[in-house]
């Protein structure tokens, strides 16, 4: 699919007046949006949440406390208090309970920070990279650092300077390196304590998130993977509690939500680009997914 086919964000101006309600005005070359949570969801409709999209910035946040899940490109998972949220640029994010959340978060481009760095983006904090553990439950100190880090970034993008870009840069690049410092730790241990169904589960939601558009059949996943249907079938289920059918269900519905509430495309159009053989089965599936048709689930996003 390509990137003219799906919601793209592309600026923060347009994601606070977007997503987030907010009728302020903004510059639309912003670079860097740090903020509350609190702030941030005000204006969030808790009975929708937040629409499945995909971002042209970077999302970071820690949260404290309320009611919040996620999707992350094949991954769900509701949050606990002192969870760090990684979101790269051009993930599918969305989320459909919202209520009460503490904590701190900021969108930021990489091309901002990129001039203080030696190497690339992507080498220096691996963490965004797509296929990296996105959500890790931190120590209450390690928390209390990170908070600390967005309450100067938040400061600083608060307070007139004529040095504001380079301070707010440097003072980002403090928090992606605390936030690496943390997180290679937390990983390995994960890693380390992984049961092979969690890794057999984690690889093929991977290959899923890849391959979704052009391969729907789990016996094509199992093979690539080189392991039978059912064993696949049964560490997925093990590890996730739900089959591989039905995530495979669930990405293309979560995709299907980002084409449906974010473009003017037709129906038509749109089962085409999601490979369905038709209109007919596209909007079975839809039916099948969550009670509506796709013009009434289009209504509803």
């Amino acid at each position: 699919m390509s990137g003219k086919d799906i919601l793209i964000i592309e600026n923060l101006a347009d994601f606070e007046r977007k997503i987030n309600r907010d009728s302020k005005p903004y510059d639309i070359n912003l670079m860097v949006m740090p903020g509350t949570l609190e702030d941030k969801h005000k204006h969030v409709d808790p009975e929708k949440g937040i629409q499945a999209l995909r971002r042209q910035f970077n999302l970071l946040y820690i949260f404290l406390g309320g009611v919040h899940d996620v999707y992350l490109g094949a991954d769900y998972r509701w949050l606990q208090p002192n969870d760090l949220v990684i979101v790269p640029e051009n993930m599918v994010y969305a989320s459909r309970n919202i209520n009460n959340c503490k904590g701190y978060c900021m969108h930021f481009k990489t091309e901002f920070i990129q001039p203080l760095l030696q190497k690339q983006f992507l080498h220096e904090f691996g963490y965004f990279d797509m296929e990296a553990e996105h959500v890790i439950n931190v120590s209450a100190e390690e928390s209390k650092l990170i908070q600390q880090s967005f309450r100067d970034i938040i400061t600083e993008y608060e307070r007139f300077s004529p040095e504001k870009d380079y301070l707010l840069r440097n003072y980002i690049h403090i928090l992606l390196l605390r936030i690496r410092e943390i997180y290679r730790p937390h990983v390995k241990q994960i890693n380390e304590t992984a049961s092979n169904a969690t890794k057999v589960a984690n690889r093929f939601k991977n290959l899923l998130q890849k391959n979704f558009i052009e391969i729907r059949k789990v016996e094509q996943y199992a093979s690539m993977m080189h392991v039978s249907p059912k064993h696949l079938s049964d560490l997925v289920k093990e590890a996730t509690g739900k089959t591989p059918r039905q995530m495979i269900n669930d990405v293309i519905l979560l995709e299907s939500k980002v084409l449906l509430g974010s473009t003017d495309k037709s129906i038509t159009a749109i089962a085409h680009e999601l490979r369905f053989e038709d209109q007919s089965h596209f909007s079975h599936f839809i039916k099948q997914q969550t009670g509506s048709s796709p013009v009434e689930l289009r209504k509803n996003l």
